[in-house]
Parts: structure tokens; sequence; C-alpha cells
């Protein structure tokens, strides 16, 4: 008991450290993966994963454990220029995104599979929803995720971003209408963790978005 109660404060001040940097700095990817470590075995968290498993289609992928290779960029640019593929690659590359960018994850559990799936699949689900990957775009994204995981990780990080533009003496107004756009677009879409993109790639992105139900904002 003394050993857990140990444990569960080591993560509660990893945590509180890692939102705390967040608010600092939105752009600080290693105090998200510490948050995210900290909040894994929290209420929240597994009220989450018990939601999406209440979605059957969410519920097979994640029986089956379903996990991608890391897509070769240069191999996804040979695709037809309006496929998922080349769309998402173009923007990696022109980012100088790395696809293995996350903090590795090894899957034990339902939680670690879905929070390995989620990093792999981070940029996809940017490039189909047409969220920009600086501050405003990521949390929109975030709201999105909220909507479609009930992750509580995308509460936190809505928080942080909110608290940092309030620190700054930024106008709130647009992070606030973006962030309320992904979480209606989120409502409306099909389950993107659902999805296996990476046997769709040449598939046009069009299409994915038509049959997820997406409606990007211009």
């Amino acid at each position: 008991m003394i050993e857990q109660n140990a444990a569960m404060r080591k993560e509660f001040l990893l945590g509180l450290q890692g939102f705390m940097e967040f608010v600092k700095d939105p752009n600080n990817t290693e105090s998200v993966f510490d948050l995210a470590e900290a909040m894994a075995h929290t209420e929240a968290t597994t009220g989450s994963v018990t939601y999406l498993k209440s979605i059957p289609e969410v519920a097979q992928i994640i029986e089956e454990r379903y996990i991608a290779p890391t897509p070769k960029l240069q191999d996804l640019l040979t695709l037809p220029k309006d496929s998922l593929g080349y769309i998402y690659s173009s923007h990696m590359t022109e980012v100088n995104f790395d696809p293995e960018f996350y903090r590795k994850v090894v899957v034990q559990d339902d939680f670690t599979y879905i929070a390995l799936r989620m990093r792999q699949t981070h940029d996809i689900w940017h490039t189909v929803t047409g969220f920009k990957v600086d501050v405003v775009g990521e949390i929109g994204l975030q709201a999105f995720q909220l909507a479609q995981n009930h992750s509580p990780m995308a509460v936190m990080l809505m928080a942080g971003a909110l608290l940092n533009m309030i620190r700054s003496c930024q106008n709130i107004d647009g992070l606030m209408q973006i962030m309320s756009h992904g979480y209606h677009m989120g409502r409306q879409a099909k389950p993107f963790l659902a999805q296996k993109w990476e046997e769709g790639w040449e598939k046009p992105l069009a299409e994915w978005r038509s049959e997820l139900n997406i409606e990007v904002r211009q």
C-alpha cells in the first residue's frame, strides 16, 4: 500500500509538472507525454476506455490490436495527388515531421493499445480533419478527440492552451471558436479510431471525408 501511494504521488507530481510546462509552452511535446503517463491510471482514463469499447467498431479494432507499419513518406508520394497517402506525406515532408515523433508505448492492455494507436495516427487525423499543426489547430483536434473518445487528455490540453493564452494576454475568442467547431465535427463524424487508414492510402482524401462525414471549414 505504501509503495502504491508513493507511485500515485509520483504520477501526480509528474502530471502537474507536465501540465504547468504545457501552460508555459504548448509546443512542448514532452510535457504532453508526461501528462499522458500521469493520467494513465486515473478513473477518467478508465471511463474513456470503457466508452470507446461501447462503440462496436472501435471495440473490434481494440480487440484485434491493429497496428500498421510506419509509412515510408517517399513511397506515399508516388500515389495519386488527391489520395490520403500523398496529401499526408506531402504535409509531413513540408513541415519536416517524423511519423514516429511520439514517445513509444508498450502494448500491455486496452489503454496502452489505444494510446499507441492514437499516437501512431495523430497526423493522419490532422490531415483528414483539416486542422493545422499550430497550437490553435492542435486544440481544435483535441476538441474533436474529446467528442470522439471522451479523452481526459483532450480536456487537459484544451485547459492548458486557454491558460496559456490568458497568461500571455492573448484573445481567446479564436481558440474558443475552433474548440466548438472541433467538438461538433467530432460528434458528427464516424469513429476515427476504428479506421485502418494505412490500408486505404490510395483512396482520395475527399472520399475518406465523405465516408466519415467530415466537412472541413475553409
